[in-house]
């Protein structure tokens, strides 16, 4: 095939041929992004393994139905010595010409589009049974399969599980989700990656070197990123920009202009101020931009990519790639130096919301703007960490804003450990002599705690259950009997200790309760209600709820202080002043 002649034996002499048919691929050398796929299909067929039918699935424009062609050519590839499927198609074999014209009589292509009911299947399973013409393998490729009704779906069933060997099925869809599953069992599924964007970007800047035409390196980074990974996108894009400035080299600037982008620089400037908490600045910039031709979504969208590449410098360092000038890098590093991680991603989270209600709002720059003035608010905002370190031990002081006018708020109050609740529970029928004994238990909750640390979950939900009316370290448990323990909960918390003490356990059960017992759960949530309403009776939360009357607390965690004096950091407790008795004594004669 001469080098002008298209993938389907079009002429170029008789009309222009846009890019994207004119360099589509005719080998497999010349798929782009797709490798891992080549390389299975290559070793398939040299281990004889090639499957009866094949689904390729992936984005637009990534090569799916190219790809089904060239199997096409591949399975029934005939030349000289070369008698046997292969992916080596450079020179083209005896069939190859007539599958690319599409007028193989072995090679039937139907578009399941506009052919979707079970009568247009029916042919293809009338024919199946036929052996081929002339070539090795009747194939049929099935594009847009998705399309199919699903009567057409099950006809297709049998043949697909069991066809005839000389038939090789072909099926192409974007919508792999919407084919049934009992389809997609009886196929060998490839999912056709979307192309890198420096790839494309590479591809695109060989196309214009053999089309002769100059193009500015960033516009056509610009190109690849607006194909979203599809190389027939990039082609079209690229045909469109090659004609805004016939005979010279198309800028940056003209290819932004073409697709509605705001510029780059303006778009980092307007990130800058919203980086600042400078609404007037951010509002201005985003309604220039618009008002320049720049779309407010794509305007979001940069502004993405912006964060994107802040976010990937910060946490990559000098290893981070960054397309763009020398200019261009060093403001996304600077960024990235000057923004916390926090903050960067509390950017992007607001810039995606926004991105979701500039599409749904009757005015999107409206909706742009309106984000603008969140996003710089949230930049004079603390950090949710720090907001709940506030919360946690700030002063009251720092809650009195909503206080009567002449009242003063409560002095700042110094937090105290609270010992008798902090401290682990003693024993149940513990004595002094016990603690000279050379064993790790002296309660039931170091025997809790060491099941706990031997991952034993069912064995620590028992014990902690369980209402145990006495426990000496010298190997005696009395327990609570209770319907729901397990049965062989004595003999596991028997071995268990045995395995771990020098001596012999012993563990029985009783009826008999003179006063209530707690378990170490009915404990523990007893604790957890307590300080739930301590918690509720300290002034900064009190002032907390409400402001918030919907609000609910529903947890109490405890951290481990930082000075290491205790083993929790508790609340501030209320304090009084020493002069508070004599007051109250005064005032009550």
């Amino acid at each position: 095939m001469s080098e002008s002649t298209s993938l389907f034996g079009d002429d170029p002499g008789g009309g222009y041929v846009v890019l994207a048919r004119k360099y589509r691929p005719k080998t497999f050398e010349d798929l782009i992004g797709q490798e891992a796929m080549v390389r299975t299909i290559a070793n398939s067929f040299a281990l004889g393994r090639i499957p009866h039918a094949t689904m390729l699935t992936g984005v637009r424009g990534v090569g799916k139905t190219t790809t089904a062609r060239l199997l096409a050519r591949a399975l029934n590839y005939k030349r000289g010595d070369i008698d046997q499927p292969t992916i080596e198609l450079d020179p083209p074999g005896e069939h190859c010409q007539a599958i690319m014209e599409s007028r193989h009589p072995d090679v039937f292509e139907m578009d399941a589009a506009s052919r979707t009911g079970i009568n247009d299947i029916r042919e293809i399973l009338d024919s199946v049974r036929y052996a081929p013409v002339m070539a090795r393998y009747k194939i049929y490729i099935i594009d847009e399969v998705h399309m199919l009704s699903t009567a057409a779906f099950n006809g297709l069933l049998k043949t697909l599980e069991e066809p005839p060997p000389h038939v090789k099925f072909m099926f192409a869809t974007t919508e792999i989700r919407k084919v049934p599953v009992t389809v997609l069992s009886r196929c060998q599924r490839f999912d056709l990656k979307r192309i890198d964007s420096e790839q494309l970007a590479q591809h695109l800047t060989n196309i214009c070197t053999k089309e002769g035409v100059g193009i500015d390196p960033d516009g056509v980074a610009l190109i690849a990123r607006a194909a979203e990974g599809s190389a027939r996108d990039g082609l079209s894009l690229l045909d469109q920009a090659l004609v805004q400035k016939p005979g010279e080299t198309v800028t940056a600037a003209d290819v932004r202009d073409m697709l509605g982008l705001a510029d780059r620089g303006r778009v980092l400037d307007l990130f800058e101020a919203i980086a600042k908490g400078d609404a007037k600045t951010a509002i201005t910039e985003a309604r220039s931009q618009y008002d320049s031709g720049a779309d407010p979504t794509l305007i979001l969208r940069d502004l993405l990519d912006i964060g994107h590449e802040a976010a990937r410098a910060q946490a990559l360092g000098v290893e981070a790639r960054i397309i763009g000038g020398a200019d261009w890098v060093a403001r996304v590093r600077g960024l990235a130096t000057k923004l916390s991680p926090a903050q960067l991603s509390r950017l992007w989270q607001m810039l995606l919301k926004a991105l979701e209600e500039a599409g749904k709002a009757p005015d999107p720059i409206a909706a742009v703007e309106m984000a603008m003035v969140r996003l710089c608010t949230a930049q004079s905002l603390p950090p949710p960490e720090d907001a709940a370190r506030l919360l946690r031990d700030g002063p009251a002081a720092s809650w009195s804003a909503g206080a009567p006018a002449g009242e003063s708020a409560p002095p700042p109050q110094t937090p105290t450990v609270n010992k008798a609740s902090t401290q682990p529970q003693p024993p149940i029928t513990p004595s002094s002599s016990l603690q000279d004994i050379d064993t790790p238990f002296k309660s039931f909750e170091d025997v809790t705690a060491a099941v706990a640390e031997e991952r034993d979950i069912d064995l620590e939900l028992a014990l902690e259950r369980l209402k145990v009316t006495r426990f000496s370290p010298q190997g005696e448990i009395v327990f609570v009997q209770t319907a729901d323990q397990p049965r062989d909960l004595v003999r596991q918390l028997k071995s268990f200790l045995e395995e771990r003490t020098p001596f012999e356990w012993t563990i029985r059960t009783t009826n008999e309760v003179a006063a209530p017992v707690e378990s170490i759960a009915e404990r523990r949530r007893r604790d957890e209600e307590r300080k739930l309403e301590e918690l509720k009776r300290q002034p900064f939360v009190a002032e907390a709820l409400r402001h918030f009357p919907n609000a609910e607390i529903i947890g109490v965690r405890m951290p481990v202080e930082e000075n290491g004096g205790g083993d929790v950091a508790p609340f501030p407790q209320k304090q009084t002043s020493p002069t508070a008795p004599a007051r109250k004594k005064e005032a009550d004669r």
